[in-house]
């Protein structure tokens, strides 16, 4: 006997039904036994998110493209690892593109350029000052970003750091849409006034 509803129901359902679900955690459940609709789906959902997140680590869109591949081939080899108690969905697949996207950034600092133009890949000299600015910028955010409220800080960084939408927000923090857009807004202005000081 099959259970219709409750958090067993995704177990027992078949490819189709499991598609139509937006959940990741559903759907990563069903990759892990080996649906191949519910890994197209599941990039339909969060392909842009995570491409995102690795476009900002490793800065070079190929790179990130090449990272997104990575991440999909590892859901695919290893979904049936993946515990919904130990947390939700989408940081599962947000900590692989993280952990793929700086692996492609060590790769990179360990290739070695032939010096060949031709090749398209001549060493180029990293601008101290640009370097110095970026350490600077950096740390300045850190300490704007702890003078946030806790709402604010989480909003902010979700959205501006993880890529999710203010809708998607509301659901993880469960919290009223209205709230987030207001919590990213002032925290946001907040962050503006205070790196500007």
């Amino acid at each position: 006997m099959r259970p219709e509803n409750g958090p067993l129901a995704a177990l027992f359902m078949d490819d189709n039904q499991a598609t139509a679900l937006s959940s990741s955690a559903i759907l990563i459940a069903a990759v892990g036994r080996g649906s191949r609709s519910a890994l197209k789906r599941l990039y339909e959902l969060e392909s842009r998110r995570l491409y995102g997140i690795a476009l900002r680590i490793v800065r070079r869109p190929e790179i990130a493209a090449d990272v997104l591949q990575d991440v999909f081939i590892q859901v695919w080899q290893n979904a049936r690892t993946f515990s919904a108690e130990r947390g939700a969905g989408s940081a599962w697949l947000t900590g692989i593109v993280r952990f793929r996207a700086l692996d492609a950034v060590r790769k990179l600092g360990r290739e070695i350029p032939s010096g060949d133009p031709s090749l398209g890949d001549e060493a180029v000299e990293p601008n101290v000052i640009e370097q110095i600015d970026a350490k600077a910028e950096a740390v300045a955010l850190r300490r704007c970003l702890a003078s946030l409220d806790e709402n604010q800080r989480r909003c902010v960084v979700l959205a501006f750091v993880d890529g999710f939408s203010h809708a998607e927000i509301a659901q993880r923090l469960s919290a009223p849409l209205g709230s987030v857009k207001s919590w990213v807004r002032r925290g946001l202005l907040a962050l503006r006034s205070c790196l500007q000081s």
